[in-house]
């Protein structure tokens, strides 16, 4: 198979290249994202490989099948940047990697929580510019403190049980309820009562309409005082307008993001030496209690190994028409 890898960094080469099989596939390495404007890049390839901010939409889709694309090979989990209908109209499969390091992620998200708390970022540059002051490190206990979490597929189970070790309530809400987390202690309550009674909301549910800015003006409004809120997930989860009138008027107390609505215009790429366009980013940026990383949650050696292995699997399947168990419907 000829196969079109996108949004294509040095890691992504390095781990395809590690482990591809030469006899059976080729792989063609572009930088650019895959969208309708750069969708001719696929003529002469059976299969694109595509990541989270390549936009397949319905048009691209469309010059994909006149290109004689057959599959589409998300290297991640997520599949909200597809259009499955579209897809599937143009006889168009699609796999996905629906599990490659739970842990990875659920771990990041604990080093933001803790970094946002006890400030150790900041800790960090003081004392390499020989300023041991503590004034305005104050942080807090975790221990006794009810974290909430949205979602409790496998990363918000992994960080559940992070979680449970440093002596923390847990509250959850997810559509259907895990009864090993219960057992660990996890207690399931309605979507508002989670708001309202977490001192950290960390989100960790998938972008569907159902979630789209499930954070937003109202939900904020629900929650206590100076609450923390983290998002590993995905970028629209979060209404990031109504985040910062929440920083503003110090209803957030905390804020952490490895992900972000319009990060395909920034994320993964080097900007130091231009000049960024986007406002909301860098207001906020502006604020001293939020943290935001380039969507690396994800980023580790056994992650990648995963996420590699996984999507050659889907795409030796496909070659040799073996029922796709990973496959998008």
């Amino acid at each position: 198979m000829r196969v079109a890898v996108f949004s294509t960094k040095s890691y992504d080469e390095e781990y395809f290249e590690k482990y591809k099989d030469d006899k059976h596939h080729s792989f063609s390495y572009f930088k650019t994202a895959l969208n309708k404007e750069t969708a001719n890049l696929s003529k002469g390839f059976d299969v694109v490989c595509v990541f989270v901010n390549d936009k397949i939409d319905k048009q691209t889709i469309e010059i994909l099948s006149e290109n004689g694309i057959k599959l589409i090979a998300m290297r991640c989990a997520g599949y909200n940047n597809v259009d499955i209908n579209a897809a599937k109209s143009n006889h168009i499969k699609v796999v996905r990697v629906p599990s490659y390091s739970p842990e990875a992620v659920a771990e990041h998200t604990m080093a933001l929580i803790l970094t946002l708390n006890r400030k150790t970022h900041k800790a960090y540059n003081r004392i390499r510019e020989g300023n041991f002051s503590l004034k305005n490190l104050l942080g807090f206990n975790l221990h006794d403190k009810t974290i909430g979490v949205i979602g409790t597929g496998q990363i918000g189970a992994a960080f559940c049980r992070i979680v449970k070790g440093f002596g923390c309530h847990i509250i959850a809400h997810d559509i259907s309820k895990s009864e090993e987390l219960m057992n660990l202690g996890v207690e399931y309550l309605p979507l508002n009562e989670v708001f309202e009674n977490s001192d950290v909301l960390s989100l960790h549910c998938p972008l569907i309409p159902q979630t789209k800015h499930i954070i937003n003006e109202k939900s904020i409004s629900l929650m206590k005082d100076g609450v923390m809120i983290i998002n590993t997930s995905r970028g629209a989860l979060v209404n990031t307008a109504d985040a910062i009138s929440g920083l503003s008027n110090k209803k957030i107390g905390y804020l952490g993001i490895d992900v972000y609505e319009q990060e395909e215009n920034l994320f993964f790429e080097d900007l130091s030496e231009s000049i960024i366009q986007d406002d909301i980013i860098l207001r906020l940026n502006s604020f001293p209690n939020v943290l935001i990383t380039s969507h690396q949650a994800y980023f580790t050696k056994e992650a990648m190994d995963e996420i590699t292995i996984t999507t050659l699997q889907n795409i030796n399947d496909f070659a040799k028409n073996i029922a796709l168990k990973n496959e998008i419907t």
